[in-house]
């Protein structure tokens, strides 16, 4: 059951048209709105408890697999995020879904997707930040979480420590968001530089990029989980995924908690 789905009974309900125990009975199983395939759980009521349906990785998966898990998610209408996929996989993903949204820098795949929302005012937005032009793909594969999530965001690119002074020019638009998105190979200095400069959450990415000793994102993990900055929250290696969407947990809580009166700081 998709969102429009459960508005509709709630709907049916403020009219009288349905009663309390039947909306019950309509409602009860959403969060366990399972499906099962010969080779998958299809996961229908991740969308109504975490903001995001189920998230496809199509990296192990066989084009055909993603395939058919891609078919069943589509039909709730909601936007559906598929990652790490090949030009395979992306051109299969688009021949079969023609209108669904293909990045092929970030490898990832959008069903029905919607329009990027940019930063406006008195709404919150997550800020996602690149050492590098090299951290770029990771960039846009958290770009495309806060896409299908519907939350606003802004990109902040090459600023690494190498030179220093691009930080401070873009305090104003660090601070004023409600959660960082930091992404950094070599050795990873960046996330510590900006939580000492930056009051709000910071999710760090520590990526593969540098020469032998960063040993494939190793180091700049390293580095990051041994921050002297406080209250940096570090992913796993190019897991733009996974800090885009704990930065937008934290907009929404937001957005929960104080409506649509919110004005940034």
């Amino acid at each position: 059951m998709n969102r429009e789905a459960l508005r509709k009974i709630l709907d049916e309900v403020q009219n009288g048209r349905l009663d309390a125990a039947e909306a019950y009975d309509k409602i009860k199983y959403i969060p366990l709105d399972l499906e099962e395939i010969s080779y998958a759980t299809v996961d229908h009521g991740r969308g109504l408890r975490l903001g995001l349906g189920e998230v496809i990785y199509g990296e192990s998966k066989t084009k055909e697999q993603v395939l058919g898990i891609a078919e069943r998610l589509s039909k709730a209408k909601d936007p559906i995020l598929i990652t790490r996929l090949s030009d395979e996989k992306i051109k299969a993903l688009k021949k079969r879904f023609p209108k669904g949204r293909a990045n092929r820098v970030s490898r990832t795949f959008t069903l029905n997707p919607i329009p990027a929302k940019e930063r406006a005012n008195n709404e919150p937005y997550v800020c996602i930040i690149t050492a590098g032009t090299s951290d770029i793909p990771v960039a846009e594969e958290a770009a495309d979480v806060c896409c299908a999530m519907g939350v606003a965001f802004i990109r902040v690119t090459d600023i690494g420590v190498s030179g220093i002074h691009r930080v401070t020019k873009n305090l104003d638009v660090m601070e004023n968001a409600s959660a960082l998105v930091v992404i950094a190979g070599m050795e990873g200095a960046l996330p510590s530089v900006i939580g000492g400069l930056v009051s709000k959450p910071i999710f760090a990415v520590p990526t593969d990029v540098g020469y032998g000793a960063n040993f494939k994102g190793v180091t700049a993990l390293l580095s990051m989980l041994s921050s002297c900055a406080p209250g940096i929250a570090v992913t796993n290696i190019n897991a733009g995924f996974s800090a885009a969407y704990a930065a937008c947990r934290v907009v929404n809580a937001i957005k929960v908690s104080v409506g649509t009166n919110y004005k940034s700081p």
